[in-house]
C-alpha cells in the first residue's frame, strides 16, 4: 500500500455515486465518522450485486466484514456529492480487502481512506469457504 497522501482517483478501479443527506451531517457540520462506513459498505455490495451477480438474500455463501477501518484527511458534508472509488487490495482465498476513497464528485483529491475485510462463510453452516468463481472473478477486476 501506498502513503495514503500520495493516493488518488487514479488509483481506484471503479466508482459508485453516494448522494449524501442532511442527516448525514453532525453537530460539527460535517459527516459524521460512521456514515462513511455505510458508505464502504454500500460501495462494495452494490458492486458484488451488480458485477458478480451475488444474491444478498438466497446465496449459499455471505460475505462478513470481520476488520474495518477509515483514515480521514478533508471533511465532507451534506449537500455534497460524492463518488467512492473501489479497488481490491489483497485477493485470498475465503477473504478479500477492499480499499475504498472518498471523493467529492469530479475530484482527484482523497478525503477519507477506508479498507474493510470480507470473509466469505458458507450461510448455514457459519464457517469459511471459498470465494466463489463469479465473485473472485469480479474481485480480481479491482484488483491492484
Amino acid at each position: 500500500m501506498r502513503d495514503l497522501k500520495n493516493l488518488n482517483r487514479k488509483d481506484f478501479l471503479h466508482f459508485h455515486p453516494i448522494a449524501t443527506r442532511w442527516m448525514d451531517n453532525d453537530v460539527y457540520g460535517h459527516i459524521n465518522n460512521v456514515t462513511y462506513y455505510s458508505y464502504f459498505d454500500t460501495t462494495v455490495n452494490r458492486y458484488l450485486i451488480d458485477v458478480a451477480g451475488f444474491d444478498i438474500q438466497n446465496a449459499p455463501v455471505v460475505g462478513y466484514v470481520v476488520h474495518s477501518t477509515c483514515n480521514y484527511m478533508a471533511s465532507v458534508a451534506f449537500p455534497d456529492s460524492l463518488e467512492i472509488g473501489l479497488r481490491v487490495n489483497k485477493l485470498g482465498n475465503s477473504s478479500v480487502t477492499y480499499g475504498l476513497g472518498v471523493f467529492k464528485k469530479g475530484e482527484a483529491t482523497l478525503c477519507a481512506y477506508g479498507e474493510f475485510v470480507h470473509v466469505f462463510v458458507d450461510r448455514m453452516e457459519n464457517k469459511s469457504v471459498s470465494i466463489p468463481d463469479k465473485i473472485r472473478s469480479a474481485l480480481e477486476k479491482l484488483t491492484v
